[in-house]
């Protein structure tokens, strides 16, 4: 459950009731103008699967959905733009199954604005790789205070294959210079509304 919530004559007040994770990001789950808090609702810490990203108004109770997962991809760990109602988050593959399902390095970032729903990163694990595409999955998006960029932390599929050990953790920005289209020569490829680059 989200709550208490401290409200401003300092009285504590819960505001989900329903028997289910509410799970907040750690940081960035107001909406701007702070009568919001998104959450994600994954059965547990470990677990994703998660089907939807919600948000409950800390006033009223109010639950709305903001996006639905289908085709059997899971979502969560939503992060809410710091000035319009814009959400990002993980997207888990569609359609997994043995070869492909959800992993460190087989996520990708959505963002969610105004009922429609676009890749953040695009994904190329195809030698020659796309200039600005991932070869993975990232994780843990977070808009800059400007709103303009988005960090996040990622895995990547190639060095997976070639050896887990050498898939290490590390930390990219998506920049607004998208999109960026990807060729598709993999049937788990995608295009991506922002330009990626790892920093790390």
């Amino acid at each position: 459950m989200v709550g208490p919530v401290l409200y401003q004559d300092r009285a504590m007040k819960q505001i989900t009731f329903a028997p289910r994770n509410h799970l907040l990001t750690n940081t960035n789950t107001w909406t701007p103008d702070s009568q919001w808090l998104v959450f994600d609702v994954r059965p547990s810490g470990a677990s994703f699967t998660g089907e939807t990203i919600e948000r409950v108004n800390i006033h009223t109770g109010e639950v709305e959905v903001i996006y639905r997962a289908s085709q059997g991809a899971h979502v969560g760990v939503v992060t809410v733009h710091p000035k319009s109602e814009k959400y990002v988050f993980i997207h888990g593959p569609e359609n997994p199954d043995e070869t492909w399902h959800y992993d460190f390095h087989h996520r990708r970032g959505v963002i969610a604005e105004g009922g429609k729903v676009s890749n953040l990163d695009a994904m190329d694990i195809t030698a020659p790789y796309t200039p600005g595409a991932l070869r993975g999955g990232s994780h843990v998006h977070v808009f800059s205070p400007n709103g303009e960029r988005v960090s996040f932390t990622y895995n990547d599929h190639v060095m997976h294959e070639l050896d887990p050990a050498l898939d290490l953790r590390n930390v990219g920005v998506a920049a607004p210079f998208g999109p960026v289209n990807v060729q598709k020569q993999h049937p788990r490829e995608y295009s991506g509304s922002h330009w990626c680059v790892l920093v790390s």
